[in-house]
């Protein structure tokens, strides 16, 4: 039998709708949204034993910058951005600086970063968005454990 929704068995680990997590105190949480959109998120606590994961679209300059200030998880994190015109599929139409350890990146392609743990990463700052940029986060771990959310 073909499922599209999430019953069944293995129904549970299907997660087709949004179970915000709740990061950040309420200002940051309205200021989040007023320069993306989250699509999907997922961690222990949507499914028990997940990796957590973080989806979503930025598609504006937030009024705030940094975005994100330094900080340290226990896990591995990767990081991703993806420009969203499929003809140009690497030109990301945006500017988003980000730092590993103090080491600043502009970065302007569709781009992969892997973040080890315990190393300290960040600020991000969102300098310009021409075409919505796809970004996700994974870390190992099955919760968030770090300091972004401020």
């Amino acid at each position: 039998m073909l499922m599209n929704d999430e019953k069944g068995q293995y129904g549970d680990y299907v997660v087709q709708t949004l179970q915000a997590p709740v990061n950040g105190d309420a200002a940051f949480q309205e200021m989040y949204k007023k320069f993306s959109h989250r699509i999907l998120w997922m961690d222990g606590n949507v499914v028990p034993g997940a990796m957590q994961m973080n989806t979503a679209w930025y598609y504006a300059v937030p009024e705030r910058d940094p975005v994100f200030p330094e900080h340290v998880h226990e896990d591995d994190e990767l990081i991703g951005f993806f420009g969203s015109d499929p003809d140009d599929p690497y030109n990301l139409h945006a500017e988003i600086e980000i730092a590993i350890n103090g080491e600043r990146r502009l970065l302007t392609k569709s781009t992969l970063v892997w973040i080890p743990g315990n190393i300290p990463h960040m600020p991000m700052r969102i300098l310009k968005v021409d075409k919505p940029v796809f970004h996700f986060s994974l870390m190992r771990g099955n919760t968030y454990n770090g300091g972004a959310y401020k």
